[in-house]
């Protein structure tokens, strides 16, 4: 039989001619409590075919939805555009814009392009310096506006901010929605979500690999015991990793070089580190307690997880060798599911405190810890988002459990799924 190969979001890149037009690099340093940075964004110019006007909504759409939720930019409000001159694209009138308190412009013009393709032009402004940015042009058929538009947006906060790119990046889940867990695929906003196994059997606990090529996850395999294993997305193959014994929270180090994941082949529930591929397996934790839900940080030197060494569940972090241990978390009887921040300043974790289950983040610098949801839901599997912004997360806050994301601060609560019951996500770097 044939095998059904699955696409990434990467080979789909592929998919979109893109010209890059000449750029002046310039980076604003951005800092908490920085006012957000003021972009104005009128109407895209398209052809007059139906087809070039359509994508000119979607792709507008997409943009102005995805720079709003960066917390970088502020778009500026549509009805001030009215008490300024019609634009030209040929003639930027900065002056105008500048008026409205527009720090920074973007000009979309669209047109028909071959067979049924359209093209997009994007190009960015400095207003106050009255100077264009850069640009970009994308060709894309109908199903592809969407990737066009995070693309554009990804390009905007890169140039601006040289900060991560999040909005071609894809969360991995767990959902029942076709009767059985198995994985599932999203864009960020919770668009395009796919099916990704069809074991028809329980599949569990994913980890995207930092290239985005592979995803590790348990899964029971109608045998007693759930195994590790290493789902290959561009050949659809299937690697075991570790089949003694159960087998789960599978972690890659951000340098793709290593995976640690917990345990029992030996017994005890622990700590255990491989190659990315899934071999050289090593065990590091040596414990009668239950070791388990490592994360890595940032700089792959060291790991945090869970323990019950001192009688209740605490986060600990250690290096990557497994010395060096040391406690992190005080206070509370019941802690669980660290996940380090890419910034590498914090770990946002699980605790249960009064049968309540929260995320909490921990700023590793001043040791201060914010109560991140407040609900009489259960909120348990956090991960963060490649710029450290943003926090997926399960919750029970609907009734059945969905995926909701929440900015690192607990504003901007929103949901991702409503189909089935959906949990453990895990966000692309």
């Amino acid at each position: 039989m044939k095998k059904t190969k699955l696409i990434p979001a990467s080979l789909l890149l592929c998919l979109l001619s893109l010209l890059l037009l000449p750029q002046q690099e310039v980076y604003i340093t951005l800092k908490e409590g920085v006012p957000a940075i003021s972009i104005a964004m009128p109407d895209f110019i398209a052809a007059s075919s139906a087809r070039a006007g359509e994508a000119a909504q979607e792709i507008y759409r997409v943009i102005s939805d995805d720079l709003s939720y960066s917390r970088i930019f502020q778009l500026v409000p549509k009805k001030y555009h009215e008490y300024i001159r019609p634009l030209d694209p040929k003639n930027i009138l900065f002056k105008d814009w500048e008026s409205i308190q527009a720090n920074i412009l973007l000009v979309g013009e669209l047109a028909d392009g071959e067979a049924e393709d359209i093209v997009f032009e994007g190009k960015l402004y400095d207003v106050k310096a009255a100077r264009f940015i850069f640009g970009k042009r994308f060709q894309a058929t109908n199903s592809l506006y969407r990737l066009a538009g995070h693309r554009m947006a990804d390009e905007i906060v890169r140039v601006l901010s040289g900060e991560k790119q999040i909005f071609i990046s894809k969360i991995v889940f767990v959902s029942d929605r076709d009767g059985i867990d198995e994985l599932y695929m999203m864009d960020y906003d919770g668009h395009s979500q796919t099916r990704l196994t069809f074991n028809k059997i329980i599949d569990y606990m994913p980890s995207w690999s930092p290239d985005g090529k592979k995803i590790a996850y348990t899964s029971y395999s109608g045998v007693a015991v759930a195994g590790l294993y290493l789902l290959d997305l561009e050949e659809g193959k299937k690697t075991p990793v570790s089949t003694r014994g159960t087998n789960f929270s599978p972690d890659f180090s951000p340098d793709g070089k290593k995976l640690a994941f917990c345990s029992t082949m030996d017994g005890n529930s622990e700590l255990y580190v491989g190659s990315a591929d899934g071999k050289n397996i090593k065990r590091l934790t040596y414990n009668e307690a239950i070791d388990t839900a490592p994360s890595w940080s940032p700089t792959s030197r060291e790991l945090a997880f869970v323990s019950d060494r001192s009688g209740t569940p605490q986060v600990y972090v250690m290096d990557a060798e497994g010395s060096n241990v040391r406690r992190v978390s005080f206070g509370g009887t019941y802690h669980d599911s660290p996940a380090w921040s890419p910034t590498g300043d914090r770990i946002v974790y699980v605790s249960r405190v009064e049968n309540i289950f929260d995320l909490y983040v921990l700023n590793l610098r001043t040791n201060q810890i914010i109560k991140l949801t407040e609900s009489n839901a259960r909120n348990e599997s956090p991960s963060w988002s490649p710029d450290g912004r943003h926090i997926v997360f399960s919750s029970s806050l609907a009734g059945a459990n969905q995926i909701y994301a929440i900015d690192y601060d607990g504003a901007n609560l929103r949901r991702l799924t409503s189909q089935g019951t959906n949990k453990l996500p895990d966000w692309s770097n």
